[in-house]
């Protein structure tokens, strides 16, 4: 890599590219008038040595879109290894957010931190990546500590990878915390990458940036040495280009950890995601539209119009369900957030056998206080220091027990049962936002469906549905736990629905009422 890294992970990441070009040929470069992510889609699984050409170009030089924190510049040679045995992955590269250990790199989190935290381990789900036929190409960057660090924060940003940029449109946002998987994979810098997701934060990146993002049913994917949150609400999933993709990145990393007892009944769940997916259908499907998640964009709106009007096309039978949820939801959600950060983070820290300068959350508080300037420069750490504070164990299980109640059998499983519908569909979010270091995020008005699913710990998917201004714009399909399945067949019905052709119908495209 060639940009400017702290010397801890100097001694522990490839030289710069330059000074290790590999010895076999490189492809020719794509032409110059070629946009980021124009090449993105028409990139096979085998173009792994374009992808290394492209990490150079698009990261090391060009726009440093700042979406890959570190990769490997030689690992065609483990693809070649991996190739041919059959298995799910067959030598696809694949880059993990840089809050899930891998044996060759440390794990930040994107914080100095952190910067030693090299632990020689794979985290369960990466040595599943592997055993499936997976190459890591590298680590990706995120917003740091996963966006917990202060509610002022700037998605994306991290004091180890700086400001990773949305690849549409390098001055907006590509949202967080897996920011740098999701501009990784529009950019066309992996087949597909891992994030990781406590409320939004793998399906928010995923739709700004215009790539299909899947966030599991909370005990599907281990969460073992992955730097935590929160017990209730972490999992990670697969970020692709396409449906099949990410379902067939979820068929090798899902499974039972005996490390985390979340994950006791996986393996009963656990499938070959992509069975059915070819000839998935929404002909008959009832689904249910949470039109009061739309938010206040007029452009996205119309956006979400069109998709309902495909669904409809395909055979789909649409359910107007009027839901908002409640506040209380959200407010117990912050509580049990804040209780766990503590707790889990004491307990990842202090497991570490890395030799870091943290051992708990109080450690990283005084640590971001002794770097300011690197560490705190544009957003503080209130939530860091109220999540220290916080010792109420009985208004913790109250919360828990009331949030997951209200999303779960009170919000996703009643609408369901009580509309008798299959699945739930909203916008993810709006478009990306103007990035802002100074003032933080701004979500224009954006509401979005995808808490219910956090808080429930039930599948949640977004896929994408159109652009506003070219700016990418996700459409969210989620359902009842377990059925992760049945969720990514949805999305891939509507993949083949979205914008297909009407004239053998008789129809035209949707089109708004006159204002």
């Amino acid at each position: 890599m060639t940009r400017t890294l702290p010397a801890a992970l100097a001694l522990v990441l490839a030289l710069p590219a330059a000074a290790q070009a590999p010895a076999k040929p490189a492809p020719a470069e794509a032409s110059a008038g070629q946009g980021v992510t124009e090449l993105a889609g028409r990139l096979s699984p085998d173009d792994v040595d374009l992808r290394i050409e492209r990490m150079r170009t698009v990261e090391d030089g060009g726009p440093m879109l700042n979406a890959v924190i570190v990769y490997d510049p030689r690992a065609w040679e483990k693809v070649e290894v991996a190739r041919g045995a059959g298995l799910m992955l067959d030598g696809r590269t694949v880059l993990v957010k840089d809050n899930i250990e891998t044996a060759e790199w440390p794990t930040t989190a994107g914080s100095f931190a952190l910067a030693n935290n090299a632990t020689g381990r794979d985290a369960p789900l990466v040595r599943r990546l592997r055993d499936a036929g997976g190459v890591v190409l590298g680590k990706t960057n995120l917003s740091e500590w996963a966006n917990i660090r202060s509610n002022a924060s700037t998605s994306g940003w991290s004091a180890i990878g700086g400001l990773t940029k949305n690849p549409h449109a390098l001055d907006r946002n590509a949202c967080g915390s897996s920011s740098g998987s999701a501009a990784a994979v529009a950019a066309g810098l992996a087949w597909a990458a891992i994030g990781t997701e406590t409320d939004g934060s793998i399906t928010c990146p995923a739709s700004v940036t215009g790539i299909v993002g899947f966030k599991p049913t909370l005990g599907l994917v281990s969460r073992t040495h992955v730097v935590p949150i929160s017990s209730s609400q972490d999992t990670a999933g697969p970020m692709a280009l396409t449906v099949t993709d990410a379902a067939a990145l979820l068929t090798a990393i899902a499974g039972s950890d005996p490390e985390d007892p979340a994950t006791a009944t996986a393996d009963a769940h656990a499938t070959d995601f992509t069975e059915g997916l070819a000839e998935a259908t929404l002909d008959g499907m009832r689904i249910g539209v949470l039109r009061k998640q739309v938010g206040n964009n007029a452009a996205v709106t119309e956006l979400f119009e069109q998709a309902l009007f495909d669904m409809q096309l395909a055979g789909a039978e649409l359910v107007e369900i009027d839901y908002e949820p409640a506040e209380q939801m959200w407010e117990d959600e912050y509580t049990v957030l804040l209780h766990e950060l503590r707790v889990t983070m004491a307990d990842y820290l202090g497991s570490s056998p890395a030799a870091i300068p943290v051992r708990s959350l109080a450690d990283v508080i005084a640590y971001n206080e002794a770097h300011a300037a690197s560490e705190l420069r544009w957003f503080g750490q209130e939530v860091f220091e109220r999540a220290e504070a916080t010792q109420d164990m009985a208004a913790y299980e109250a919360a828990r027990a009331n949030a997951q109640r209200l999303a779960g059998p009170e919000g996703i499983d009643r609408l369901l049962a009580e509309h008798g519908v299959a699945m739930l569909v909203a916008p993810t979010v709006g478009p990306a936002w103007a990035t802002d270091l100074v003032n933080g995020d701004n979500y224009n008005g954006s509401i979005g469906a995808g808490s219910l699913a956090a808080i429930a710990g039930y599948p949640h998917l977004t896929v994408p549905m159109g652009a506003v201004e070219d700016l990418p714009v996700g459409l969210s399909f989620m359902a009842g736990k377990w059925s992760d399945h049945a969720v990514l067949k949805a999305g891939a019905a509507y993949e083949k629905a979205r914008g297909a052709e009407l004239a053998d119908a008789g129809l035209d495209r949707w089109e708004p009422a006159p204002r």
